[in-house]
């Protein structure tokens, strides 16, 4: 059992899997807080600003955008009509995303949001890291794409 706060002095410190979601929790906690100011989670925080960004987009490229399954995309984007802030419109079997005009009023917050996750993670490793370590895991998952 690993009783110290290094990961590397952990038995599955060379797992990838063990790795990425350890990352992925430190990630998340430090998202979490930098979005909290927008009242939403990193998730649905990302979708809103893609919508306002491209106005009448489609689920279907929200998906592909996010990396995320369809189902989840409909969750969030639930989530974002319940709070007002994006309405879908339905011609035949086509759906369309757009921001509302509250939605539209929070893409100041959002953008500082965003900025301020940037500056917090880019402050802990550095900038060129931080932009190195999300290259490579970039790579490293469109090679996975299984």
């Amino acid at each position: 059992m690993c009783l110290v706060k290094k990961l590397a002095d952990c038995r599955y410190h060379r797992c990838m899997y063990f790795v990425s979601n350890a990352l992925a929790r430190k990630m998340e906690k430090i998202a979490i807080e930098a979005w909290k100011p927008a009242g939403l989670s990193p998730s649905h925080a990302y979708l809103l600003m893609l919508v306002i960004e491209n106005p009448g987009v489609q689920p279907m490229a929200l998906s592909d955008e996010l990396q995320l399954q369809p189902s989840t995309i409909t969750r969030l984007m639930e989530k974002l009509e319940e709070k007002k802030l994006l309405v879908r419109t339905y011609e035949g079997k086509q759906t369309n995303v757009y921001p509302s005009s509250k939605g539209k009023e929070m893409l100041p917050r959002l953008r500082q949001c965003n900025a301020e996750f940037f500056l917090t993670y880019s402050g802990i490793l550095g900038k060129d890291e931080s932009s190195r370590l999300v290259q490579t895991m970039s790579r490293i998952t469109d090679k996975l794409d299984v």
